[in-house]
């Protein structure tokens, strides 16, 4: 009997994660690394377990998950956004708690980019009248 699986893609900044959660333990495996050995700020774990336990469901499914691109901020969001949607594949009934917490929308926020003749995306280089 093969295991039922679910699957989704997060995003966030410049990262993309490829979640697949399976019925298990609560393990939760970050490209085929423990999340403590990935990721080493409390912040980050909480910020990638939320819609689990927004949804009640931590412990009950183990999620294994590829991620790429991006800083471990970026890489978070975008594991919590692919969490959030691979839940709502396994039971469209969640859809409403995560949708209340803004869990399933894609975080548009990224970089500008730096512009020519210029120090930043805004910042000037310092003008001298003389």
């Amino acid at each position: 009997m093969a295991s039922i699986e679910y699957g989704a893609t997060g995003r966030r900044k410049r990262s993309i994660a490829s979640v697949t959660i399976t019925p298990g333990t609560g393990r939760i495996t970050v490209n085929n690394r423990d999340i403590d050995n990935y990721f080493p700020r409390e912040t980050l774990r909480m910020i990638i377990r939320q819609p689990l336990t927004v949804t009640g469901v931590i412990g009950k499914y183990d999620i294994k998950a590829k991620v790429l691109g991006g800083g471990l901020s970026g890489q978070a969001g975008a594991l919590r956004h692919g969490i959030s949607r691979a839940l709502v594949e396994l039971d469209t009934e969640l859809k409403p708690k995560l949708k209340k917490e803004g869990l399933l929308t894609r975080d548009p926020r990224e970089v500008e980019r730096k512009k020519f003749g210029q120090k930043g995306a805004r910042a000037r280089f310092q003008f001298s009248k003389r």
